[in-house]
């Protein structure tokens, strides 16, 4: 099978609107939670979230895409054209050995919103915009990436909840292992905060409502966790075969080594408890790249400040890894950028990739009175970022429904 690397990254994040805005950031520990800006929060139970900051769009897309095409869509365009730029492929010839897997869990719930809402003020006669379905559908940025890059290999949504850019990651993969494609646009965008999306997951006593002090709100692994914090972005990467990076010169950030994919089949939100399902998708991840427990340095954990999640993944780590669990540092950083769903492996990935290439590990903010049900012997590197060797790093997504995912990255060395 044909080796795959990392030769472009885009980051979209409540925490920085670029790569190295977003990495300096998940580094030095900066909360992306803040009170709602884009709706009056004010009778809902959660009144914050991390939201995107500062970010122009109109600076970044010309008035008729923006006019055509929700904000899950644009979102995608701006980490994608961060990505195609650092990777150096928009004029690279051969379209159709390129494709793409881009994923979102919500889709484009702003547009559908913002017409059925027009719709109820109305008369009841349906007034419905002709470009209500591109924009809402979930397959639409895939397929507006496609078109927007010339992109002619395959082209696909990857929709498996919060763990869906993960399984695009994996997707991809595999297809550019098996030679079908040279190269593949993948990643995942989420625009819902709206209240809709707020609404809907604070119903399911899901989200944290630590209204008084955001910033504090999203703590993976602390005992005084309440819920999650709901974010929006997005985050794009660019994998390439080795044989074709190396033959035209390319910058490689890590090689893509190994994924596992696994299913709870246990309950439509909740994960399994003992976390059989999770630890059996690391321990595939680990098959696939041929390597052992002791050789990972670092796990992105899925970690999204939930007391349910939080409780299951480390037993799932130490079930997976044995004794090499207490060696390696795992982290949390939804604890910054909060939980961007479908988006959230991307930016995960990211942060890993990151974390490889650099050698140093991002915190786990908030920690602050560890969970006692987690052993003490886990290196869950609490609020400041860790240097240390990272030979191998491993990223984690479980999504609603039991559907898990792990992908591992392996520092390249030329």
């Amino acid at each position: 099978m044909k080796r795959v690397v990392i030769t472009g990254l885009g980051a979209l994040t409540p925490i920085g609107n670029t790569l190295s805005e977003y990495w300096q950031n998940l580094l030095a520990g900066v909360s992306g939670a803040a009170t709602i800006r884009g709706f009056d929060p004010a009778k809902f139970k959660t009144q914050f979230a991390c939201e995107l900051k500062n970010l122009n769009i109109a600076s970044l897309l010309d008035k008729k895409t923006i006019q055509r095409t929700d904000p899950v869509i644009q979102y995608a365009m701006i980490a994608a054209d961060q990505a195609i730029a650092d990777a150096g492929i928009k004029d690279l010839p051969n379209k159709e050995r390129m494709g793409v897997f881009w994923s979102s869990g919500i889709g484009g719930i702003q547009s559908i919103y913002a017409e059925a809402a027009q719709f109820a003020k109305g008369d009841g006669t349906p007034r419905f915009s002709p470009l209500l379905v591109p924009k809402m559908i979930v397959d639409g940025a895939a397929g507006q990436l496609s078109i927007r890059y010339g992109l002619k290999g395959a082209t696909a949504a990857i929709v498996t909840a919060c763990a869906s850019s993960s399984h695009g990651l994996a997707f991809a993969l595999d297809y550019i292992r098996l030679g079908r494609a040279d190269v593949m646009l993948v990643g995942g965008s989420e625009a819902a905060i709206t209240e809709v999306g707020v609404g809907a997951f604070s119903s399911l006593q899901a989200m944290s409502k630590r209204n008084d002090e955001p910033t504090r709100a999203s703590r993976p692994f602390d005992k005084d966790r309440d819920g999650f914090v709901i974010g929006e972005g997005a985050g794009a990467i660019v994998l390439e075969s080795y044989e074709h990076a190396i033959a035209r010169g390319a910058k490689i950030y890590a090689e893509f080594v190994g994924a596992g994919l696994s299913g709870d089949a246990y309950h439509i939100t909740a994960p399994e408890p003992n976390g059989e399902g999770a630890a059996r998708g690391m321990k595939l991840a680990l098959e696939d790249a041929k390597i052992s427990p002791s050789d990972v340095d670092y796990i992105n954990t899925h970690s999204t400040s939930t007391p349910l999640g939080d409780e299951m993944e480390p037993n799932a780590v130490i079930a997976a890894f044995g004794d090499a669990a207490f060696s390696l540092n795992i982290s949390g950083t939804k604890s910054m950028t909060g939980h961007l769903l479908g988006a959230a492996g991307a930016i995960e990935a990211i942060a890993t990739i990151l974390a490889v290439q650099n050698d140093i590990i991002p915190p786990t903010i908030n920690l602050e009175n560890i969970d006692p049900t987690i052993d003490p012997r886990m290196q869950l590197t609490p609020n400041v970022a860790v240097k240390r060797t990272v030979n191998y790093g491993m990223s984690n997504n479980f999504g609603f429904g039991g559907h898990n995912a792990s992908v591992i990255f392996k520092k390249y060395r030329p």
